[in-house]
C-alpha cells in the first residue's frame, strides 16, 4: 500500500469517505497542487509552498483541514484556538460537506500564494 493511500485507508467510514472527498477538491482547485506527505499527514502543495494539511480531530474524530496561513483568512467557520498562525475547518462526516464554502476557503488560501502575499521561491 502506498504510504500516501494508508492515512485514507486507516481510517473508518465515514472518516474515510469524507477524506478522500476532501482530498480530490483540494487537487482539481488549480493544476500546481500536488500531495505530499508531511508528519504523518497528507500535506498538499501550492507550487512547492505548503498550504494545507487533512487531519482528524483525536477527540471528536471528525475530519479538519488546516490551513497554514490561516491567520490571513476571514471567515466564520474557521478556528485559531491556541495556534498562533494556522486555523482549521472542520468537516462533519456525517452531513452533507459544503462544497461552495470549502472551494471559496481553498481559493482564498491559494489567492495568498498567487498573489503574492506569501511570496514563492
Amino acid at each position: 500500500m502506498c504510504k500516501k493511500n494508508h492515512f485514507y485507508l486507516k481510517n473508518d467510514e465515514p472518516n474515510q469517505s469524507c477524506l478522500l472527498l476532501l482530498r480530490d477538491l483540494i487537487l482539481v482547485q488549480d493544476s500546481n497542487i500536488y500531495e505530499t506527505t508531511k508528519y504523518s499527514m497528507p500535506c498538499f502543495c501550492y507550487k512547492k509552498k505548503i498550504f494545507c494539511y487533512l487531519w482528524v480531530d483525536k477527540k471528536t474524530k471528525d475530519p479538519y483541514i488546516l490551513f497554514v496561513e490561516g491567520d490571513l483568512l476571514n471567515h466564520p467557520e474557521l478556528e485559531k484556538g491556541k495556534r498562533k498562525r494556522m486555523k482549521i475547518f472542520r468537516v462533519n462526516p456525517n452531513q452533507d460537506i459544503q462544497i461552495k464554502t470549502l472551494e471559496s476557503l481553498l481559493n482564498d488560501a491559494l489567492n495568498i500564494y498567487r498573489d503574492g502575499v506569501i511570496p514563492i521561491k
